[in-house]
Order: C-alpha cells, then sequence, then structure tokens
C-alpha cells in the first residue's frame, strides 16, 4: 500500500465502491496485531507517537521515508514499513 493509498484510507475515502479487495487500515492494523508487534492499540495512536500527522497529500509528500522506517523499528517488531505492512496482510488473509 501506497502512502497515497494510507492518506485516502485515514480519511476514509477508501470505500467498497471503489476497490471491493480493500481493507482498512483498522482492520489490517488492528488492536491485536498492533499489541503483538508493539506497545500501541492502534495505528492512529503509533502514527501520533512518532509525530506523524497524515491528514492530506502535502503531508504524504513532506513524509520521510527513511524517518518512517526508523520510527517503526524503533517501536514495533518490524525493520521497517514494508516487512510490517506484509505481516499485516499476511496475518490478516489468514483469518479469513
Amino acid at each position: 500500500m501506497s502512502f497515497e493509498d494510507l492518506l485516502k484510507d485515514l480519511q476514509g475515502q477508501n470505500t467498497i465502491e471503489e476497490d471491493p479487495n480493500h481493507v482498512s487500515f483498522d482492520e489490517l492494523f488492528n488492536e491485536g496485531f498492533m499489541k503483538s508487534h508493539s506497545k500501541f492499540t492502534s495505528f492512529g495512536e503509533f502514527l501520533e507517537q512518532g509525530n506523524f500527522h497524515i491528514k492530506s497529500q502535502e503531508d504524504i509528500n513532506k513524509l520521510d521515508d527513511e524517518l518512517f522506517d526508523r520510527h517503526i523499528a524503533r517501536e514495533t517488531s518490524f525493520k521497517d514499513w514494508k516487512s510490517m505492512l506484509d505481516t499485516a496482510t499476511k496475518e490478516y488473509e489468514s483469518k479469513k
């Protein structure tokens, strides 16, 4: 999932009509997942802790990928965004 998709999801713009296979971040990074892999209970709380305020496309454009990966490595059991997203996707799909 790209950061643009992340933004749309956080703003509630991705809908089932747009993509019937869409999984919201609330479902993908659910409380159980976040508790298992971090000290946070929600993805929003995780973003806030890292001082990531993603509310617009401009916020996405300004996001430092390296800084985000470092936050993930420091605050979760993952080394970077890709590994966190891949694991969340696999865990979600295994529960379907």
